[in-house]
Order: structure tokens, then C-alpha cells, then sequence
């Protein structure tokens, strides 16, 4: 799947067509895999520049975007540095704070003299190493791909077409292959029901609360049943899209893309019914962040540490591991935190039967710890959890102008927390010197000026909310109070908008 920034989709005759690649695209997708190749021992900031450069020459920078989003999962980077940077740091700016100052080039060179004499280095060594953890300073250390071109094409297609899928609230398929479908369906704990239809039978796919409403919290498992869609000999599906309030619908059929050889979904495993528990409920809540089972590897001296789980914020590339460690022999347990106290830099939770009674040494090692007896609590997760989502949060906040200025008259909170990359809370406390706020959404003045000319006692509400919508204005209740009118309610048969 690819970002929701890199999504390419026409909206030509009310549908929306995710646009594809086409056979000429080939040598673009040949260009990005040769600036990655030609990139290693490289930094990161060295491969972005040649990035950018090649998304000027191409003219359509999504599509240069994707195609390296793609080759960035399977590329390795590492610091590279003579001193630990943040042991350079350290000592650089201690040096510095001694000295009172290290302004001019003289007072630099000194302070960095000073610090190499602390760690036993030379100074251009600890100037090199200063920030050489910092992302764009990382070296491209491997590019791991089994693609060409041609697959790369494929797999681009197939991200494209998953995450246009981000936003469905509901999915229609007909499939040589219903059984597997719908063994797909039931893995995703999404729900399902057959319907018969000139066509032949369709299996129409929603998500759990879609009883008691249109929903696009389920996108992300829908663009996982895609790959199941795929795989089959004959398909056909489409898609209603919630597209920022206005009803799109996606389709797609055999042909359209391909499945890279790659199995449709695999079967999620468990070590423990506790695992498993944990799981099915937490994957059922609403939040920030994404579960993960058994992600990559951690490095713990000689060993490797596979983590039970890993929650990924929705706003930021930041990953929370996650352990449960339940009742086993005094060795397993020995060994699990002697693994524990070896891993460095990452952030992670350790849930520990309370018998075992291990949690302050989890703690002393800088790993947060959740005790639990029969049930991981979803609570204490969460709990544990919100240390890093309130730093994440004030960091993102952070990147958001204190005034900000949309372009459009008419925009929605949450399309604008989408556009800056941050939850809708970040915006709540945020002002906007040339918009309205009507409920969630952002008005100028202007619109609202032209709305109560057009607007009057005695309009019926439904041409009330087409004229609203016309303007992008989906919330009718709080544009017609805003512009000083209610709605008197008729019965069941509708209602008839009034002066306050």
C-alpha cells in the first residue's frame, strides 16, 4: 500500500479511477530502481536530492514518489559515524557551556577540540559524528529487491488500487473463487452477506458497526481483501468511497492488476490464547495506532528479539514494540530479560503475568511494564501508550502554522488534519484569521454571506441542505444555526427552516 499523499485518482464522471501505470511508465520505474542502486553508500539526503531532481524531469512527482516508497521498504540504512553521535554531542556541547560560547569558527574549533579530547578522538571525527543519526544523514546501506521495471509496475498498481480502497465503506465482489473470498473476509473480521444479482452472486463486504453507520475505518482491511480479489481467475469489484463526504464509486475488474506472486492473506498465528485475546480486541478499537504481528526483528547484542507485536502511529513513522510475556520456567524468564536489557533505542512495552512479579526489572532496563493476571487490560495499554502519542502529538502539532490560511473556502477540519499530517486535535486550539468555523468545518465569511442571501424562513430543509451542499457545506444543523436559523420538524415527513 502506498501513503494517501501519493494516491493518483480521477474523479472524472462522478467516479473514481485510480490511474494506473502503462507500459511507457516502464522506464521511469527503471530510473527510480537505478537512483537507488546507484545511491548505496550514499545518504539518505544525497538519494532524496536525485529523487527530486528526477520527479522535475518526469512531471508527475506522485507516480516518482510511489515508485520509491515502494524500494524504500526494501532498502537498509544505518548511521555511519567515527564517535557515537550522541556521545559527540554530549561532549561537544559541554565543551561548549564551559567555554560560554562557541559562536565564531576560532570558538568552535576549540570546544570540538575540547571534546575530542574527552572521547579520545579527533576533532573533524566528532564534527562528522555531531548529527550523523539524524534520518537524512543516514547512509543507503543495501537495496534488497527482486524487482525490475516490469514488477515494479505491478506492485505499484496493486499499492495504488489498495489504497484508493482507504476510504471505502463499502466493498461488492463477484469471484471465481467465493470460498476463498469469504475465507479472506472472516480472517479480517470483517462481515459479510450474498446476494443474488442478474450478474450472479455478489458478496457484499462491510465492517462490524456498518448497522449503525457508514464508516471508513475499515479501508485498511478492505485493501488487504483486495489482494485475495486479485489472486483469483475472474473478478469484478466495486466500491462505494466516502470521498471527504461526497459518494464515489471504485471499480475494478480481472486485468486491471496484478498480484506479484505473493500469497493473498496469510492466516494470523498466536503463541497463546492471551495474544490472540489481546489481538481481536484491540484491533477492534478506534485509535492512532496500527497493530502489527510478530514485526521485523530487534538486534539484542548476539541475539535477536522477535516482539509479540508493534503499534504504529497513524501521524508519524514511530513504533512502539510490544511483549507479552507469560508464565514459563525461571530460565525462559532469565533469558527474556536478559534480552530485554539488551536491546538500545527502542521503545518498548512488556505485558508480564503478575506472578511473575518482573515489572521493576523491565523497568530499570527503560521498557515500560504492564502487569497482567488471565487478561492483557486494553486500558493499561492504552496507558502505557500515551506517553509516546502525547510527545508524537506535540511534535506534529508543532509543524502546524499557529494562523493557518487554507486555500479553499470551504474546508473540513478533517481534511485540513490530513493535509498537514496530523490528528484532527492538533487543529482545535489553532486559529483561522480568514475562515469561519461552522461545526467541523471551515467557512470564509464570503460563502456564509452569499448563503444567507440565498437562504430563507419557510425553505423546506432538503432544498435547505441542497443549496448547503452546493457550497461543500455537509452539516447542515450547524451551518443553519450559524447563519441564525433552526428547523421546525414536521412529523416524520421532514421540516421547514425558521428564524431563531
Amino acid at each position: 500500500m502506498l501513503t494517501k499523499d501519493l494516491l493518483r485518482v480521477s474523479r472524472a464522471g462522478g467516479g473514481y479511477h485510480p490511474q494506473f501505470t502503462d507500459p511507457g511508465d516502464g522506464t521511469l520505474a527503471g530510473r527510480v530502481l537505478g537512483v537507488y542502486q546507484g545511491h548505496v553508500g550514499e545518504t539518505r539526503a544525497t538519494l532524496e536530492a536525485a529523487l527530486t531532481d528526477l520527479e522535475g524531469e518526469a512531471g508527475d512527482f506522485k507516480l516518482v514518489r510511489g515508485f520509491a516508497k515502494l524500494l524504500e521498504r526494501e532498502a537498509t540504512f544505518e548511521t555511519r559515524a567515527p564517535v557515537e553521535p550522541g556521545r559527540a554531542r554530549t561532549a561537544a556541547f559541554e565543551a561548549a557551556e564551559e567555554r560560554g560560547s562557541a559562536v565564531t569558527d576560532a570558538e568552535r574549533e576549540a570546544a570540538l577540540s575540547a571534546a575530542a579530547d574527552r572521547v579520545g578522538a579527533d576533532p573533524d571525527d566528532v564534527a562528522a559524528s555531531l548529527f550523523a543519526d539524524r534520518d537524512d544523514e543516514q547512509v543507503l546501506v543495501a537495496v534488497e529487491t527482486g524487482y525490475d521495471p516490469a514488477s515494479l509496475r505491478e506492485q505499484y498498481d496493486l499499492s495504488l488500487a489498495q489504497t484508493a480502497l482507504f476510504d471505502a465503506v463499502e466493498v461488492r465482489v463477484r469471484s471465481s473463487d467465493p470460498k476463498a473470498l469469504v475465507s479472506a473476509v472472516k480472517r479480517l473480521r470483517l462481515m459479510y452477506e450474498i446476494r443474488r444479482t442478474d450478474a450472479g452472486r455478489e458478496v457484499v463486504v462491510t465492517g462490524p458497526d456498518a448497522l449503525f453507520r457508514r464508516s471508513r475505518r475499515y479501508g485498511t482491511r478492505f485493501a488487504r481483501l483486495l489482494r485475495t480479489v486479485a489472486a483469483t481467475d475472474e473478478w469484478r469489484l466495486e466500491a462505494t468511497i466516502d470521498d471527504r463526504g461526497t459518494e464515489r464509486t471504485l471499480r475494478l475488474e480481472t486485468g486491471d492488476i496484478t498480484v506479484p506472486g505473493v500469497d493473498p492473506v496469510a492466516e494470523v498465528t498466536f503463541d497463546s490464547g492471551v495474544e490472540a485475546d489481546f489481538y481481536a480486541r484491540f484491533s477492534s478499537l478506534d485509535l492512532d495506532w496500527g497493530l502489527v504481528r510478530e514485526p521485523e526483528p530487534l538486534a539484542a547484542g548476539e541475539h535477536v528479539v522477535i516482539p509479540d507485536f508493534a503499534f504504529d502511529y497513524a501521524f508519524a513513522d514511530f513504533r512502539v514494540f510490544f511483549e507479552v510475556m507469560g508464565f514459563w520456567t525461571p530460565e525462559y524468564v532469565e533469558k527474556k530479560l536478559s534480552r530485554f536489557a539488551d536491546l538500545e533505542d527502542v521503545a518498548l512495552i512488556v505485558a508480564y503475568d503478575e506472578s511473575l512479579g518482573v515489572g521493576e526489572a523491565i523497568e530499570r532496563e527503560g521498557h515500560r511494564a504492564v502487569a497482567y493476571s488471565g487478561t492483557v487490560r486494553l486500558k493499561d495499554v492504552r496507558d502505557a501508550l500515551r506517553p509516546y502519542e502525547k510527545r508524537l502529538r506535540e511534535e506534529r502539532a508543532a509543524a502546524v502554522p499557529d494562523r493557518p490560511t487554507p486555500d479553499a473556502d470551504v474546508v473540513t477540519l478533517a481534511a485540513l488534519a490530513e493535509e498537514y499530517g496530523v490528528p484532527e486535535s492538533a487543529l482545535e486550539t489553532a486559529t483561522f484569521p480568514d475562515h469561519d468555523r461552522v461545526g467541523r468545518t471551515l467557512v470564509r465569511p464570503s460563502v456564509l454571506e452569499e448563503l444567507a442571501d440565498d437562504l430563507e424562513a419557510g425553505l423546506s430543509l432538503s432544498a435547505a441542505e441542497t443549496l448547503l451542499d452546493e457550497h461543500g457545506l455537509d452539516d447542515a444543523g450547524a451551518a443553519l444555526s450559524a447563519l441564525g436559523y433552526r428547523v421546525e420538524w414536521e412529523g416524520l415527513g421532514g421540516g421547514t427552516v425558521r428564524k431563531k
